[in-house]
């Protein structure tokens, strides 16, 4: 919807932000929320596309790719479906520099262990792992999506990784 996306380009002028939804009910939230602050906001582009169409769009131009909220797709049939399954990991890999990193925050814990899992498995390093974002000391300056609101209001968890893909040495 957009609040994730808007705050990193306001809180990081000089860093370019691409949002990517599938759904237009949501970009359009997020479009409708952006309009409100266009004048001060040069550093973000929204793109209506599936994700899973990434790699046709971007090669090598972006550093990291923030998965937040994603859904957890929790029945083992539909594992493929998940952000984190190795086959979306080589897309992500492909389309980021040697180095380009993940950053992953969700609500659900068998999703986030899954995850940890996935990317160690793929040879990624898991740079930060936290496993109670908001009763840490690192929520200090964490830019907030409507979900992590939501779901932190409610008491919930909210587990947090930054993964890096290797490099070549």
């Amino acid at each position: 919807k957009g609040q994730f996306i808007i705050g990193m380009a306001l809180s990081n002028p000089n860093i370019n932000y691409i949002g990517i939804e599938m759904y237009d009910s949501v970009i359009l939230t997020a479009v409708n929320n952006l309009s409100e602050r266009a004048e001060k906001i040069k550093n973000l582009m929204l793109i209506r596309m599936d994700a899973t169409e990434i790699e046709k769009v971007f090669n090598k131009e972006i550093d990291r790719i923030y998965l937040n909220f994603s859904d957890p797709w929790p029945k083992t049939r539909h594992e493929k479906r998940r952000l984190t399954y190795a086959s979306f990991l080589e897309i992500y890999e492909d389309i980021l520099p040697e180095g380009g990193e993940i950053h992953f925050k969700t609500d659900n814990r068998g999703l986030f262990q899954y995850s940890l899992v996935s990317m160690s498995q793929y040879g990624m390093h898991l740079n930060y792992v936290n496993l109670h974002l908001h009763e840490s000391d690192d929520a200090e300056g964490n830019i907030m999506t409507e979900y992590e609101e939501k779901f932190s209001g409610k008491g919930s968890r909210i587990y947090r990784v930054e993964a890096q893909f290797p490099t070549c040495s």
